[in-house]
């Protein structure tokens, strides 16, 4: 054995005889796959806090954009720097003092915790205080419904709704809102299944979501691996 390989081995003996190596050493096999998955948990909370979550759709007010049990990839940086919400953008949003009371739902903390920790690797439906849902206009709009063709209008103009559930018409409910700023008017492409901020139109804000409360913009289904790709962002205006 030459020199160098030499002083490697001692190095790596070393290493792995230090307190940290020795208490390594110490644990039983189930402790250390214990100690990997919680690391690996606590850096998947970590991404899932700060950059990109997995979101299980749990209803079919988004279909056909987002069927029942789709995960999808929820950009937490997309709002971050500088940018807001846009028309067309499908958004996560916590719905406390819009959709639903403030208080929002009560429960064990313990059933919490560990409700956000299956919510974070998408492997459980997310907190019910939080909805999937299209920006329809954002803060100075004026958002009606509908023209003399049905049509939604944004500040007078018809949106050209292809992604709409087939068979559904752009709304039931007519209704004329002017959003207020920082606010956002959303609605699900389901529109025959969807309960959105036409719904609240009696309730403070009329329906409309404070842009502080929007957690991330969907980019992208993960799984099923047949429905990989991006998450349509349409809703252009007719000429």
């Amino acid at each position: 054995m030459d020199t160098e390989t030499q002083q490697q081995d001692d190095a790596e003996r070393d290493r792995s005889s230090g307190p940290l190596g020795q208490v390594w050493r110490g644990w039983s096999r189930s402790a250390r796959l214990c100690a990997v998955a919680a690391s690996l948990l606590s850096g998947l909370l970590l991404i899932s806090a700060f950059i990109a979550q997995p979101f299980l759709i749990p209803s079919a007010s988004m279909t056909p954009t987002l069927a029942v049990g789709d995960r999808i990839l929820v950009n937490k940086l997309a709002y971050r720097i500088g940018n807001s919400p846009g028309r067309g953008d499908v958004v996560v949003f916590d719905g406390r003092g819009s959709f639903m009371d403030e208080e929002g739902t009560g429960g064990n903390p313990v059933a919490g915790l560990l409700r956000e920790a299956g919510a974070a690797a998408g492997l459980v439906k997310p907190a019910e205080t939080d909805y999937v849902k299209r920006v329809i206009g954002v803060g100075g709009d004026r958002v009606r419904c509908c023209d003399k063709r049905g049509r939604i209008e944004v500040n007078g103009v018809p949106l050209d709704e292809d992604y709409l559930h087939d068979g559904d018409d752009p709304s039931a409910v007519p209704f004329d809102i002017e959003v207020p700023q920082g606010r956002l008017w959303v609605m699900g492409d389901h529109r025959s299944d969807s309960s959105d901020s036409r719904d609240h139109l009696g309730d403070a804000g009329g329906g409309t979501v404070p842009v502080e409360r929007v957690i991330g913009r969907a980019d992208g289904i993960a799984w099923p691996t047949d429905r990989w790709g991006t998450v349509h962002g349409g809703g252009g205006a007719h000429e």
